[in-house]
C-alpha cells in the first residue's frame, strides 16, 4: 500500500525517439540528429539518475525508448561515429579559445563547452563503458526508473492500412525490447500518443490495397502483445472537440473522422474524467489501463509564452556562431531578436534552475492536494515530455529534471513513482471508451494525412498487402534465401511506415530528406517483392552476383531487428 501520508503520484515520462539515420546523411540531417541527442539528452538524462543515486537520492521516472532508437543506441558503426562527432567537437572548443583569447567573455564560454563536451565524452566511454542501452537497463534492473516501448520504427498506427501491419509494428518493438532489455515490457508510448477505437473503417485514400471492414481498437494488438498500459493526451480522457478547422480542410480526413464518430459509443461514468485517474479499456474479456497526460504540467515546460525554457538567462538555442555552431547566447527574452541577443553566463543559471524546480513542485503538489481533497483519492500526475526538448532544446533541463527529481524524492507526501508502480498500487476499477486522437496539431491525424502527405499512403497501402500475401504465401517455405529476402522486406516496410517522413514533410523541416528517405525505402522494398513476386525467379537471384550485393548493401545499410521474421504479417 502506499505510505498514508502521501497525496498522490508524480511520474516524468520521457519519449525518447530519432528516426532511422544510420548511413543516410550526416548533416544538416542525418546521424547528427543521433549524435546531438546523444551528447545533449541522452548521457545527461543518465548522468542524472546516475549522480542522484551516488548522492543517496533515489530517482524514480518512466523512459521511453523507442524499438528504432535503441538498435541504433546499440549500434557499434554509430557508437565509433559518435565518439569521433565528439573529439570534432573538443577540437572545435579549443580553435574557439585561441580564436576568443582576447575576447575572455567568449574564450570563457569555449572553456565551458570544452568541459562540458570532454565530460560527456568520458561518462560515454568510461562511466558507461560506450552502452547507453546497457546503462538504462542498469537503472531499471536496479528499480530505479521503468522503460517503455514503442511500435517498431514510431508508425502512425491509426492510418496503417491492414490489422497485420498494426500487429507487425507493436511486434517487432516488443520482441525488440526483450532482447535488448531482457525483460517484457509492461508499458508502451503509442507513436504521438495516436490512437483508434475499433469501427467499420473507411481507408482514407482511394485505392483496392487497404483492409476494408471492422478494425478492432488498437488495445487489441497491445493486449495480445501482453502491453499493460499506454498513455494518451489530455483531451483524449477529459473531452474536448478533437478536428476543429481540420475536417474542412482534407475532405479525405473529413470522411476518416465522421466515422469514427459516427461509430463511437462512449461509456457513462458517475464522474468527469480525470487525467489524474488511470482507467480501463476493455477489448473482448480483457483489459489494458491507460494514462493520460496532465496538461498543467505540460504547459508549465512546453509553453512558449510561460514555460521555464523560455527564461531570459537560459541557454538560446537558435543562434550559433558562424564558425564553430557553439552557442555563445542566452534567451534574453522571448521578443528580443537573435542579433540582439545578449552572451550567455552559466553562472547565473543555478538560480533559475532552483527557483523554476521550485514552482513546478509545489504546483504539483498543489495539483495532486487539491484532486485528494475533492475526491478523497490519491491521483497521478503523469508528465510525458519529447525526451529531447531537456538539453537538446533547454540546454539547463537535465540539471532543472535532477533538481525537481531530488525535491520530490525528499517529499513524505508526494509518491515519487513509475506509471507501473502507480498501478500496482492504485488498480484502475473504472472502464471507459476514448475517441480516435492524436497529440498532434487539431487532436487528429491532420499532421501526417494532409495534402502535402496524401501521396505517401497509397504506397503504405500497397507495400502493406504485398508483404501480408507473401508471408501467408511463404510461411511454410523451407527456402532460406526467400526468408532472407522477406525478413529484408519486413524491415524496408516498417521503416517506410515510420510517421516522422510525414510529419517532417508536414512541418517543412526536412522536407526533401523525408520524401527521399521514404522513397528509398519503398524502393527498396519494391525491388525485394519483386524478385519474390516473379514466378520461378528465386533460384535465379539467390545465383545473381548483382542480386546478392545489392542484398547485402541494404541488409548492412538498414541493419535493424536482427531477430526479425516475416511470418508476423500472416497473422490476420
Amino acid at each position: 500500500m502506499a505510505k498514508n501520508k502521501t497525496i498522490g503520484s508524480f511520474s516524468f515520462v520521457f519519449h525518447s525517439h530519432l528516426p532511422y539515420v544510420r548511413k543516410a546523411g550526416i548533416w544538416p540531417f542525418g546521424e547528427e540528429w543521433l549524435h546531438e541527442a546523444l551528447s545533449e539528452t541522452y548521457i545527461p538524462l543518465l548522468d542524472v539518475f546516475y549522480n542522484l543515486i551516488d548522492e543517496g537520492v533515489k530517482p524514480k521516472a518512466t523512459v521511453g525508448i523507442t524499438p528504432i532508437l535503441a538498435e541504433q543506441l546499440n549500434d557499434p558503426y554509430l557508437s565509433e561515429k559518435f565518439q569521433k562527432y565528439m573529439e570534432i567537437k573538443i577540437k572545435k572548443c579549443e580553435e574557439d579559445i585561441e580564436r576568443n583569447s582576447s575576447n575572455h567573455k567568449l574564450r570563457d564560454l569555449a572553456i565551458f563547452y570544452l568541459d562540458f563536451f570532454n565530460e560527456i565524452l568520458s561518462s560515454y566511454k568510461d562511466r558507461y563503458n560506450s552502452d547507453v542501452i546497457g546503462a538504462f537497463k542498469k537503472l531499471q534492473d536496479e528499480g530505479f526508473i521503468e522503460i517503455i516501448t514503442c511500435a517498431a520504427t514510431h508508425g502512425y498506427l491509426p492510418l496503417l492500412g491492414r490489422d497485420s501491419a498494426v500487429n507487425a509494428q507493436i511486434k517487432v518493438g516488443v520482441e525488440s525490447y526483450k532482447r535488448l532489455f531482457g525483460r517484457e515490457p509492461k508499458g508502451i508510448w503509442l507513436p504521438e500518443c495516436a490512437y483508434r477505437h475499433g469501427y467499420e473503417w473507411i481507408p482514407p485514400v482511394e485505392g483496392e490495397y487497404a483492409q476494408r471492414g471492422y478494425r478492432p481498437g488498437i488495445e487489441k494488438f497491445l493486449i495480445e502483445n501482453k502491453i499493460k498500459y499506454f498513455i494518451v493526451d489530455t483531451h483524449t480522457i477529459e473531452g474536448g472537440k478533437t478536428m476543429g478547422v481540420y475536417t474542412l480542410r482534407f475532405p479525405a480526413l473529413q470522411k476518416l473522422y465522421q466515422q469514427s464518430v459516427r461509430e463511437y459509443k462512449d461509456i457513462e461514468v458517475d464522474e468527469p474524467k480525470t487525467t489524474f485517474s488511470p482507467y480501463l479499456l476493455k477489448h473482448n474479456e480483457d483489459f489494458i489501463a491507460i494514462v493520460g497526460r496532465n496538461e498543467k504540467a505540460g504547459l508549465q515546460v512546453w509553453s512558449g509564452d510561460w514555460g521555464y525554457p523560455g527564461d531570459g538567462w537560459y541557454r538560446e538555442f537558435h543562434k550559433k556562431d558562424s564558425i564553430s555552431g557553439l552557442q555563445y547566447w542566452r534567451v534574453t527574452g522571448n521578443d528580443v531578436d537573435l542579433g540582439s541577443k545578449m552572451l550567455y553566463e552559466p553562472e547565473m543559471v543555478t538560480g533559475r534552475v532552483q527557483e523554476n524546480s521550485d514552482h513546478f513542485v509545489h504546483m504539483i503538489y498543489l495539483l495532486l492536494k487539491d484532486f485528494k481533497d475533492k475526491t478523497g483519492k490519491n491521483g497521478i500526475v503523469a508528465a510525458p515530455y519529447d525526451s529531447e526538448l531537456f538539453g537538446h532544446w533547454w540546454f539547463e533541463g537535465p540539471k532543472w529534471i535532477k533538481q525537481v527529481l531530488k525535491k520530490m524524492a525528499k517529499m513524505e507526501e508526494l509518491d515519487l513513482t513509475t506509471i507501473s508502480d502507480h498501478l500496482e498500487k492504485f488498480t484502475p476499477e473504472i472502464t471507459i471508451r476514448i475517441p480516435e486522437s492524436s497529440w498532434g496539431e487539431g487532436g487528429h491525424h491532420w499532421v501526417w494525412l494532409n495534402q502535402d502527405t496524401y501521396w505517401i499512403w497509397p504506397h503504405i497501402y500497397e507495400s502493406e498487402k504485398k508483404m501480408e500475401d507473401l508471408a501467408k504465401k511463404y510461411k511454410d517455405t523451407d527456402n532460406d534465401f526467400i526468408k532472407r529476402v522477406l525478413n529484408q522486406a519486413a524491415r524496408e516496410l516498417l521503416l517506410l511506415e515510420s510517421s516522422d517522413w510525414p510529419f517532417l514533410i508536414t512541418t517543412w523541416q526536412a522536407r526533401d530528406y523525408a520524401s527521399n528517405r521514404f522513397s528509398e525505402h519503398l524502393d527498396n522494398f519494391n525491388n525485394l517483392i519483386n524478385a519474390v513476386e516473379e514466378a520461378g525467379a528465386m533460384e535465379y537471384r539467390k545465383k545473381d552476383e548483382e542480386f546478392r550485393k545489392y542484398l547485402e548493401s541494404i541488409e548492412e545499410k538498414d541493419k535493424i531487428f536482427p531477430n526479425i521474421d516475416f511470418i508476423i504479417y500472416a497473422k490476420y
